[in-house]
């Protein structure tokens, strides 16, 4: 066999990503024990944050749905996949942030569509549209900062609207705001009933 062309050798499969313990030890640090636990602990303990608060979320929805014993794929279509094959796009606001303000922050949450990316082809759909089957829509609705715990599940509400609603009534909007998504028949649940919730909806 002749020798590999230079497009062929470029051709690389998706890394397979197995699930961390936070055990794990960085290697060659000298005589620092420092952990891969130490590295999540400094990176992600900003649970008020617009970032780590939305990966927060997904993960409180997945809890729901029972399907945490994977990991996050953040080049997906969509957030989250049951085990009855429904998509799920999580999204998440708060009335408090972690930067100092001047007044509680007004609730709106980003809806806008996207041209889904096939990992496989490495190629972007051509049209341009929502890619779930249903929309899950997380408040952390606690304005209390002294007793705020965004690991507390009764300082969230959760929002469950099926993507045939988004698609009928706001096709190409970017955001929505939380008064907005109960006009067009948003339904708001607590954690308890997050899964039914969801399931109920991807069948409307």
């Amino acid at each position: 066999m002749g020798k590999k062309s230079i497009e062929d050798r470029c051709k690389y499969p998706a890394v397979e990503i197995k699930k961390k313990s936070g055990d794990e030890q960085f290697l060659n640090a000298g005589d620092d024990a420092y952990t891969l636990r130490d590295f999540w602990a400094w990176a992600y303990s900003d649970l008020v944050g617009n970032t780590e608060r939305g990966r927060l979320a997904e993960f409180i929805v997945a809890m729901a749905l029972g399907i945490t014993e994977g990991i996050s794929v953040s080049w997906d279509k969509y957030d989250l996949l049951s085990k009855e094959g429904i998509r799920v796009e999580v999204k998440s606001s708060a009335y408090l942030q972690s930067w100092e303000q001047q007044s509680l922050s007004k609730i709106s949450f980003g809806i806008q569509p996207t041209y889904g990316w096939d990992s496989v082809s490495n190629k972007f759909d051509a049209e341009k549209k929502h890619q779930s089957d249903v929309y899950v829509f997380c408040l952390l609705k606690h304005i209390d900062q002294d007793t705020l715990d965004p690991l507390d599940l009764s300082q969230w509400e959760f929002y469950v609207l099926p993507t045939a609603v988004l698609n009928k009534t706001v096709p190409e909007q970017k955001t929505i705001t939380l008064n907005s998504l109960l006009d067009i028949g948003a339904k708001k649940c607590d954690y308890a009933v997050l899964y039914k919730t969801i399931r109920d909806a991807s069948i409307l």
